[in-house]
């Protein structure tokens, strides 16, 4: 990185430059400025919003800036390229070349700032690339309202992060938080199949839907699906059951407000029906619990619960596949 001259800094990778504007900015870079904004902000070095030129080949391609944060630690970039410029990287290598003046200590020629961040429409494909490949570690998802034609409308942000104490973008251990940050992070479900000696499943009723199902819940973060599951019976049911073998693994596709998960059927084994008697269920989460008979199970849960439970049963006599969607094969 490379920085010349007082004040408004220039800067470089080598094959961006970030520069002060100059005359004909403005018009040259006309497609990029909103509303009744015809001029490029004026460099300064006492203002908190800083903004740049980018050029390429001696040649003004796009903006870029720097602008307040909640904090005085905090900056807001952004970013645009003129048509033309786009998809060639140029954007990526400006965010990243702001990126580390912006978080350099002062007495090493930078902002100083501790943290930088974008908000990018969830939308903007490329712009969630530049995003990404600029070193901004993805941190969740911003929901706001706004009008449109008068009427509230739901946009979303996805909310991006750099931090000075952020490992520098040739560490692996950089790259490796880059990618844990936008991977996609899939819900695992735990259940346990709870039988008694007359063939019967455990159910419970649940205080957040109206049908019943197997007792587990979502595996926590850095829990093992084993473990959640023993953890879930515990908690719901005050039953201290140690799951055995994994009889299913089934695949939820999005429904009803949920995002798609992983549903784990553990076998928990057969015992006798008096120790429904021994639990004591959370009342938060469970409205009762109960040996089911079948037709019982095909009453009170929706299909594609009941589908899974006979995938799972079916599992335990030694038949049928270890892996479904929503109770049944995968259509090929």
């Amino acid at each position: 990185m490379g920085v010349s001259g007082e004040g408004q800094p220039t800067l470089t990778d080598g094959v961006v430059t970030l520069r002060p504007r100059a005359p004909g900015d403005s018009e040259r870079l006309a497609p990029l400025l909103s509303g009744d904004d015809t001029t490029l902000p004026e460099d300064d070095t006492t203002q908190s919003q800083r903004a740049f030129v980018i050029d390429h080949d001696s040649e003004p391609v796009g903006i870029c800036t720097i602008g307040p944060g909640l904090s005085n630690a905090t900056g807001v970039l952004s970013w645009a390229l003129l048509e033309g410029h786009r998809g060639k990287g140029l954007a990526t290598r400006a965010i990243r070349t702001l990126s580390d003046w912006g978080l350099t200590a002062r007495d090493q020629g930078g902002l100083g700032l501790t943290r930088l961040e974008a908000r990018v429409d969830l939308t903007n494909s490329p712009a969630l690339r530049v995003a990404t490949r600029s070193g901004l570690c993805r941190e969740g998802v911003e929901r706001t309202v706004t009008e449109v034609d008068d009427q509230p409308s739901l946009a979303e942000y996805a909310v991006f992060a750099r931090l000075s104490t952020d490992p520098p973008l040739s560490d692996p251990a950089s790259f490796r938080a880059l990618l844990n940050s936008f991977l996609p992070r899939k819900r695992a479900i735990a259940q346990m199949l709870i039988r008694d000696d007359a063939g019967r499943v455990l159910l419970c009723q649940l205080t957040y839907k109206q049908d019943w199902d197997l007792p587990g819940g979502v595996v926590e973060v850095g829990e093992s699906p084993h473990e959640g599951v023993r953890r879930e019976v515990a908690e719901e049911l005050s039953l201290q059951i140690d799951p055995g073998e994994l009889l299913l693994t089934d695949w939820l596709p999005a429904w009803s407000g949920w995002d798609d998960a992983l549903c784990l059927v553990f076998d928990g084994g057969q015992h006798a029906p008096e120790i429904a008697d021994a639990i004591v269920h959370q009342e938060r989460e469970i409205r009762s619990a109960q040996f089911c008979t079948p037709r019982q199970v095909a009453e009170l849960t929706q299909g594609f619960t009941a589908r899974r439970i006979a995938a799972a049963l079916a599992r335990v006599g030694g038949t049928g596949p270890a892996y479904s969607h929503s109770g049944e094969p995968p259509t090929p």
